[in-house]
Order: structure tokens, then C-alpha cells, then sequence
């Protein structure tokens, strides 16, 4: 059983808290080449440094500010491997699946499931909407952008779900013993964790409820199907493809993508479709495929396991 992975006898909560600090050190500190590259432009062209997030994702080209934005997962994704094997003595096989080994198969279905929907739902939006997009392609900075996006893009959404879904989903486990709490903390703390996004600011602390709502069901495919590889597909399906098909001023991932969404942004209703019709879509066509089965139990009920201390060594010395 997933969760079950991380009930380790030297295995405690508090644990989880220093690993996940040390994590987060990690992602600032690769955020600093970042930093950098924008105090050296703003010193040479003698330009105060910008002091918004907007200003910031604009003050460099689109396809530097990705690259070096996308390079701050590296570094986090190095600490988490870090973190798992001398924290916790984990393998990361561990925090990723209950299964002996990835199952690739999963990952690459929920990558093209989710991605031939996200195609297909631009492609609708454009054709009924032609107003509120502009044609954006420009051959020379789109190839720069495919070659960022796919090598590093699946290592951002990658180390999200290793955070949310695989690190911390198993530490709150530790922490409750069921399986309801791990699901709901992690989601709540995935949405919330979006808060400082460009759209939250466009479009109210609303859209948090499409972010939380993602959050569980990413969780829920999670604990259904033991593993986060159905998680790692969708994640890297949502970013990748969506940042190399559209684009806006607002959006926390501005590319050099193939469309720009021109239209001023809003929220309401419309954000809970995904919650309520697609995702249980999705939810339903997981659950054929891979014969779901007992949810009731893998979503809300207590773990029952037996954590035994190390045996003490008692021998008596002459």
C-alpha cells in the first residue's frame, strides 16, 4: 500500500517538517540565478529592479525567465531524492508508487488523456471565441521554448507531485493514521500554495477554489491507484501543453507559446466545471481502465499497521 510506505520505525513527523524546510531552502536558493540575471539587466540598462512577479516574468526574454524559472525544480527536485534516502532512509521508488517499479504505462495515458482534452478544449475556445486570441507562433522562439518545456516542465510538475502527493501525503499519514486528513491537507496546502499567482490577482481568491479542487483530485487518483504516476502524467499534460499552446499577460507561465489569450480575464462559475463534470469524468475512466475498487476505504479509512521499534541489541559483553 502507498501510504503504508512511510510508517518506517525511525520514521516520525516532526521529520517531515525539517525535510520540507529543507526543500523549500533548496527551491529559493535555485531561485537566486534568477535573481541575478534581473540585477545585472537592471544595473546595465540602469532600471530600477521590478517589483512585482508580473514585472519580473517580462524583464528578461520569455524563454530566459522560463528557463531560470523552471531551474529553482531542479534544484528542489535534487533536495527531495536528498531528503528521502539520508532523512528518512527511503528510496524514492517509495514515495512514488506501491508498485515494485514505475509504471510508465500509467504515466504516459494520463499524460495523452489529459493532453489530447487540453488540445481539443483550446481548440474550441478559439474557434467560438477568435476575438479574445491572438496568433502568437514564431518559429525561432518556440523551438527554444519546446526544448525548455519538455526537458523541464515534467520536472517542475514532477517535483509538485513528489512534494504534495508522495512526500507529504505519506508524512500526514505518519502523522494521523488515516487517510482522509493526508488528503485533504495536501490538497488545501497545494491550492493556497497558488495564492501568489498572477490569476489569483486578475481574477480573485475564487480561482483558489479550481487550484484546491485540482489538489484533491490529484490526491484521489493518488490513493485509488496506490502511486502518483497518474498524477505525474496530468501535471506534466497541464503545464507542458498548456504553455506551449497559450499564453498571457497574467498567467504565471509567460511563453512564447502558439496563441495569446488577449480576452480580460474573470471567474466565476465556469471555474467549477472542472470540479464538479471533468475531473469525475476523468475520475470515471481511471477507475474502468484500472478496476477501482473499496474507495470509501482507500479515501477516508484508518490505517492499521503495526510500527515495530528496531530490536535492541542485548547481548551481554564478558
Amino acid at each position: 500500500m502507498f501510504l503504508e510506505k512511510g510508517f518506517l520505525p525511525t520514521n516520525k513527523f516532526w521529520m517531515y517538517l525539517v525535510g520540507s524546510l529543507i526543500i523549500f531552502v533548496a527551491s529559493a536558493i535555485g531561485q537566486l540565478p534568477l535573481v541575478i540575471a534581473v540585477l545585472i539587466k537592471s544595473f546595465k540598462i540602469g532600471k530600477p529592479f521590478p517589483k512585482t512577479e508580473t514585472d519580473i516574468m517580462t524583464f528578461l526574454s520569455l524563454n530566459t525567465t522560463l528557463f531560470l524559472l523552471l531551474f529553482s525544480f531542479v534544484v528542489a527536485f535534487f533536495a527531495i531524492i536528498l531528503v528521502v534516502k539520508y532523512l528518512h532512509k527511503q528510496t524514492l521508488m517509495s514515495v512514488t508508487t506501491s508498485r515494485e517499479r514505475i509504471d510508465w504505462k500509467r504515466i504516459f495515458f494520463s499524460f495523452s488523456l489529459w493532453g489530447i482534452f487540453t488540445v481539443s478544449s483550446t481548440i474550441l475556445m478559439i474557434y467560438f471565441s477568435p476575438d479574445d486570441f491572438v496568433y502568437n507562433f514564431k518559429p525561432i522562439p518556440f523551438l527554444i521554448l519546446a526544448i525548455i518545456g519538455i526537458v523541464l516542465i515534467p520536472i517542475q510538475t514532477s517535483t509538485e507531485e513528489y512534494v504534495f502527493r508522495g512526500y507529504l501525503m505519506q508524512g500526514f499519514a505518519v502523522l494521523a493514521k488515516n487517510r482522509w486528513l493526508p488528503l485533504v491537507l495536501t490538497s488545501v496546502i497545494f491550492g493556497t500554495m497558488h495564492i501568489a499567482n498572477p490569476e489569483v490577482e486578475k481574477m480573485g481568491y475564487i480561482i483558489l477554489v479550481y487550484y484546491i479542487g485540482t489538489g484533491f483530485f490529484l490526491g484521489i487518483i493518488t490513493l485509488m491507484d496506490e502511486g502518483i504516476e497518474l498524477a505525474l502524467g496530468f501535471h506534466a499534460a497541464n503545464n507542458l501543453v498548456g504553455a506551449l499552446l497559450i499564453t498571457s499577460d497574467w498567467s504565471a507561465f509567460q511563453t512564447n507559446s502558439i496563441f495569446k489569450d488577449v480576452s480580460e480575464p474573470s471567474a466565476g462559475f465556469e471555474i467549477l466545471v472542472p470540479i464538479f463534470i471533468i475531473f469525475p469524468l476523468l475520475l470515471f475512466i481511471f477507475s474502468k481502465k484500472y478496476n477501482w475498487t473499496n474507495w470509501k476505504e482507500k479515501l477516508t479509512g484508518t490505517i492499521k499497521i503495526e510500527v515495530k521499534e528496531p530490536i535492541q541489541n542485548t547481548r551481554n559483553h564478558a
